[in-house]
This record gives structure tokens, sequence and C-alpha cells, in this order.
């Protein structure tokens, strides 16, 4: 199983959702702590198109803990956030 941190789940979601769709599981830690899993979802239980299943809540104030939490993390790791961060 694969671990990110969650600064590289939110830039990398894409390319994570791909690999959870070959069928590999991810790990997202905070500060190297496993708290979550992406995982895919049984066929018989995703939705059509244009619904929004029940656990999907991507309100405006998750996102602003999500991106609190990236901040909390790259202040961890002594990096400049208000600096350009390149691979």
């Amino acid at each position: 199983m694969k671990q990110v941190n969650i600064h590289e789940a939110k830039t990398q979601l894409s390319k994570l959702i791909e690999a959870v769709e070959r069928g590999e599981d991810v790990t997202i830690a905070r500060n190297g702590r496993p708290v979550a899993v992406l995982s895919a979802v049984p066929p018989s239980r995703r939705s059509g198109f244009g619904s929004v299943p029940e656990f999907a809540a991507w309100t405006p104030e998750v996102m602003a803990e999500l991106d609190a939490e990236i901040l909390r993390d790259i202040e961890a790791s002594g990096a400049d956030p208000h600096e350009p961060w390149l691979p």
C-alpha cells in the first residue's frame, strides 16, 4: 500500500485516483502518521453521472481545513510556504 502525506495527496489527487482505479489502496498521512485510506468504491456502490454520493462532502469548510493541514505540513517540514514549490 502506498503512503503519501496530505500535501502530496492534494497536489497529486488525480494520479492517486488513477492508482486506486487500478486496484491500489493509498494511505494518507499527517506528519508520517496514517490518518485515512483512499480505496476504490465497489462497482455496485458507484453513483451515476451527475449524482453525489453521501460520503462526498467537499464543502468550503472541509476544503479550508485541508488547506490548513497542508500549511501545517509545509511549516513542519521547515519549508517556506510562500516560496514556489517545484518537484
